[in-house]
């Protein structure tokens, strides 16, 4: 008998065992379901004030889109992230300060792209760019070091998955059968699937702006902030100036609906792509699983009106790599392609998904191969290609598509543009966000005029960092007496294009634990927490609460 058939008899023999079989349920003062930057942030903090704390991933990869591709940290004003998430930045610059760090390039070598700000601050021992590897391995250490106990590849059954009596969540149960029984629950992940199954209210797409008195929500035709418009008059049919030839993939043939006016619509999401030049780590752009010159005919037509912009999105991060972001009227970005993905069953989120990945790598194989494509504008993209370092389980794709905006809890406190933009004080801050109001466009069609545009997309910068309140991130407390949402959290649409950045979902995992942890000790409600005990705490962890 070979070593390796001794082993897997072993393995067989212990897993059809009673004590392997039956060992499905599990316990901790602290239920975190989701593997986002949020959930290991949130686990840390709980673990370090003394309880225990189960982490339910249905992602193999922790981290979200922080170690998913997206290097390129969009931070705004970096003075206000405090806590693990400045902590997780720390760990950045520890990893970079080191001469093993530059495999592809001279540390000395690599600059920031036009920032004010340089990606490694020796001052403040922090960087804020990075490649997706080192993010995936700080988010792992932190698991280690804080010895976490992590369930992987494990999907909430969000049918009859969440047991609730009086109010408050028992248990959830997995697709696998695995039941996880908590006295807190806290939902990090970026489509709310347990605070829509606990049966919480929340919204999906944007609210009219009468809703809450705003101007930037609801849709925004003929509003163009970030260049990511038609600058040109472009024709949106198959045959030039042929109505009866059908229009271009991706452009819809609905009104885009009235200014200021609510919609279901989703801004759109895209892979963050880590691309490189680097000849020996670089893999040329394959030819996606489904592929149709004629999807990217738009594309071929905004580049014969002049336009010139293809790299102005591929922002620099260590070793030569990329992450690439959607830039220009056609680019990353599969606009009206994503409505349903909020509400779908996990079978139809996985073709949503793949159709993205399936347009992104057309876009850039079409752009890699086509004839029509600029020459020296396709020399210069084959000189790029996918990184051979990232991504190895996955064929070198992220892990993690860009899921911008999902549900959204609705509390009884919303976060508005009045608060981003500092018209309205926030009661009981435990973080602070700085971005700009931002939303990616919506919708792509045809103007009165008979030209194609996009819609939705806005950059309105805040003036100055704001406060994000304690009662944006737990529900009604009619609805759920023990969950907690810090990334789905109760906001506007264009109020959540602020907030939903990375360092800040990091910062309100971790402001959800400390207090979940006073929620346990007092036996209250989360809506119950007395603020000035949490103020004292997150303060004492260096969060930056107000300024």
């Amino acid at each position: 008998m070979t070593n390796k058939l001794a082993v897997l008899i072993l393995s067989v023999t212990l897993l059809a065992s009673p004590a392997w079989s039956q060992k499905k349920i599990y316990d901790a003062d602290i239920i975190i379901y989701g593997g986002t930057s949020a959930a290991i942030t949130a686990g840390v903090q709980a673990k370090k004030l003394g309880k225990s704390v189960i982490i339910v991933s249905p992602d193999i990869h922790l981290g979200g889109l922080s170690s998913g591709g997206l290097g390129f940290t969009d931070t705004g004003n970096k003075e206000v992230i405090g806590g693990l998430a400045r902590e997780f930045y720390h760990r950045i610059y520890m990893h970079y300060n080191t001469d093993a760090a530059w495999k592809w390039q001279k540390k000395e070598s690599y600059g920031n792209k036009g920032q004010g700000t340089p990606a490694m601050d020796g001052s403040e021992r922090t960087m804020w760019i990075f490649e997706p590897h080192v993010a995936e391995k700080v988010m792992e250490d932190f698991v280690k070091e804080n010895k976490l106990n992590v369930y992987r590849n494990e999907w909430l059954d969000r049918k009859k998955g969440v047991h609730k009596i009086n109010g408050k969540i028992i248990s959830i149960t997995t697709l696998s059968g695995k039941k996880f029984n908590g006295k807190v629950f806290i939902d990090a992940t970026y489509e709310g699937d347990l605070m829509a199954a606990a049966k919480v209210s929340y919204h999906v797409g944007r609210e009219a702006n009468s809703v809450y008195g705003e101007t930037w929500n609801g849709v925004q035709t003929e509003v163009f902030h970030h260049g990511h418009y038609f600058a040109k008059q472009i024709d949106p049919y198959k045959v030039p100036g042929d109505k009866k030839s059908g229009l271009l993939t991706g452009i819809s043939k609905e009104n885009p609906g009235i200014k200021g006016d609510g919609d279901q619509k989703l801004q759109a999401y895209c892979f963050r792509l880590c691309l490189t030049n680097h000849p020996e780590n670089r893999i040329t752009f394959p030819k996606p699983d489904r592929y149709n010159p004629a999807d990217y005919e738009l594309m071929v037509r905004i580049f014969q009106s002049g336009w010139k912009e293809l790299f102005d999105k591929f922002d620099p991060i260590p070793n030569r790599k990329t992450d690439t972001n959607n830039h220009g009227p056609f680019s990353m970005d599969y606009i009206g392609m994503n409505y349903s993905y909020p509400e779908a069953s996990y079978k139809e989120r996985q073709k949503i998904i793949k159709d993205h990945e399936n347009y992104q790598k057309g876009l850039l194989y079409f752009m890699a191969t086509d004839k029509r494509i600029p020459k020296n504008l396709q020399d210069r993209l084959n000189n790029w290609g996918l990184a051979k370092d990232e991504f190895k389980d996955n064929g070198n794709w992220p892990h993690q598509l860009y899921i911008r905006e999902a549900r959204r809890m609705l509390s009884d406190y919303v976060m508005t543009e009045h608060e981003i933009l500092g018209k309205r004080e926030v009661p009981n801050p435990i973080g602070m966000g700085s971005y700009t109001l931002d939303s990616h466009n919506t919708q792509r069609y045809v103007t009165s005029a008979g030209f194609v545009q996009n819609e939705g997309d806005i950059g309105v910068k805040a003036p100055k960092p704001y406060s994000i309140a304690y009662e944006a991130i737990v529900p009604k407390e009619k609805e759920c007496t023990n969950l907690m949402v810090p990334v789905c959290l109760s906001t506007s649409h264009i109020a959540f294009g602020s907030i939903r950045m990375e360092p800040v979902f990091m910062i309100l995992g971790e402001s959800a634990a400390t207090a979940a942890v006073i929620s346990i000790d007092g036996g209250l409600a989360v809506q119950k927490v007395p603020y000035a005990q949490l103020e004292k705490m997150l303060l004492q962890q260096k969060q930056r609460l107000r300024l």
